[in-house]
């Protein structure tokens, strides 16, 4: 196994300690102060996490690129690591209130489709790597967990809401990306037949 696809992997390992960290009852109830704005450990200690694990998504890449390392099983498992942090953040994030439930059945929702798109043309021996617009959304997402973790700090000082911009954002680029997704790949289907 090469380096990127065990960065890949270590992405998808540092998943239950994320989610681990909004279940021990100290680091839920102790909060720091941050100019007089109160955020959870949890949500730092998450937080802290769940940016090392989004690092090994862009490392991964690069590395891959750079050295050739592109494989089959990276091109499959580096968009599921995506999914599976994504997923566990959003899910964190609806138990404490901090999004909305349309929000997370949205971006399940394209996510399910694309894995749906992904096992066909996987049993048709057909490999599907992410295209750009649905890593832009990646990216967005990646940066609305993190401001929601932070409940919106510094923003809130200024009461900016750059927390439901980046949800807003996030869900216009899930359903693009989701349409693009599927435009591109209906071929699939009639393959499927």
């Amino acid at each position: 196994m090469n380096l990127a696809n065990k960065l890949t992997l270590l992405r998808i390992i540092l998943i239950p300690f994320f989610i681990v960290c909004f279940y021990i009852p100290s680091l839920i109830v102790n909060t720091v102060a941050v100019n007089n704005y109160l955020i959870p450990y949890a949500n730092l200690l998450g937080l802290i996490i769940f940016l090392l694990a989004a690092i090994t998504d862009f490392i991964d890449g690069y590395v891959a690129r750079k050295y050739n390392m592109i494989t089959d099983f990276g091109k499959f498992m580096d968009p599921l690591a995506d999914k599976l942090l994504v997923t566990a953040a959003l899910l964190v994030l609806l138990e404490n209130g901090l999004i909305s439930g349309w929000v997370v059945f949205v971006i399940l929702a394209r996510e399910f489709i694309v894995t749906g798109f992904r096992t066909i043309a996987a049993s048709k021996g057909v490999v599907i790597a992410a295209g750009w617009l649905g890593k832009i959304k990646t990216v967005v997402q990646f940066m609305m967990i993190s401001t929601l973790l932070l409940l919106n700090y510094p923003f809130e000082i200024f009461n900016w809401p750059v927390d439901r911009i980046f949800i807003a954002l996030a869900v216009v680029l899930t359903v693009a990306s989701g349409v693009e997704y599927i435009y591109k790949n209906l071929h699939i289907f009639d393959e499927a037949k």
